[in-house]
Order: C-alpha cells, then structure tokens, then sequence
C-alpha cells in the first residue's frame, strides 16, 4: 500500500486506510514474491477487483471472474508484466475452472491494454467516473 508509482501512473497509488487494509485482508488478495523474498505483486479476484462506479453503472453484470492486479513499481516499464500477469491468469484459471476472466483498466494506461490483448483479452465496455476512464476486457 505505500507504493509510488510515477506519473502518470501514480494514478494507482493508494492511501493506508483502515478501509483499505480491510480490504486486502479479507481473503480475496493474493501476495506475490520472488524467491529473493521482494514483494513483486499481488492480485485480487470477485467484488474487490471492481471499480465501484462500474458497479453502479452495471458494467459487471455478466457473471465473470473478475481479476485485478498490481505490480511492484520497481519492476514496472521492464518487460516483466507479461510473466507476472500469465501468472495471475493461470492461479485464476486452475481456481475457477471453465469461466471467463474480466479486468477493469483506466483507458489512459495503454502499455497494461497492450499487455492484456496480447495475452489474449478483448474490449467489452467502457464507463468514464470522476476520476477516469475505464474499459472493462475480458478472456474467454
């Protein structure tokens, strides 16, 4: 939670809440790390990996494993998100046999898009909050 990310993607960084820290230890975040012991991500799955707005905007109304990601900082830009995510898709795929994965990204992030369509995902829905832009992609 105390990462920083550069512009523009700071857009990512996050607040040390109680709120928050509820949330990543509720059961649906999962902790990557190297066999160095550094932290080199994590993911989430279900309801926490939703933009609350697309949730009132009713963008997940398609029952879909939704999965959601975040790299460490220090190995961002690097050539290493195709690895890491591959991974996350694979932990999803052997949890929950047979079913779709969607992920939410802020449209200004068009390095993570590019990453997601060649790993297969495709654009579904688009909804704009006060904050961003988000399109919704999934892999069938």
């Amino acid at each position: 939670m105390s990462w920083q990310y550069d512009p523009p993607y700071d857009f990512y960084n996050t607040e040390t809440t109680n709120e928050e820290m509820a949330e990543r230890l509720n059961g649906t975040y999962f902790a990557l790390w190297a066999d160095s012991g550094e932290l080199v991500g994590f993911f989430c799955t279900g309801k926490n990996a939703r933009v609350p707005a697309g949730v009132l905007l009713d963008v997940y109304k398609e029952v879909l494993t939704d999965m959601g990601l975040g790299m460490n900082p220090k190995l961002t830009g690097k050539g290493n998100g195709t690895a890491f995510t591959s991974f996350i898709i694979n932990c999803i795929e052997e949890n929950y046999e047979g079913v779709s994965i969607r992920l939410t990204v802020a449209l200004f992030n068009k390095r993570a898009i590019h990453l997601y369509k060649k790993l297969g995902f495709v654009p579904d829905k688009q909804f704009l909050t006060d904050i961003a832009e988000f399109m919704t992609m999934v892999k069938r």
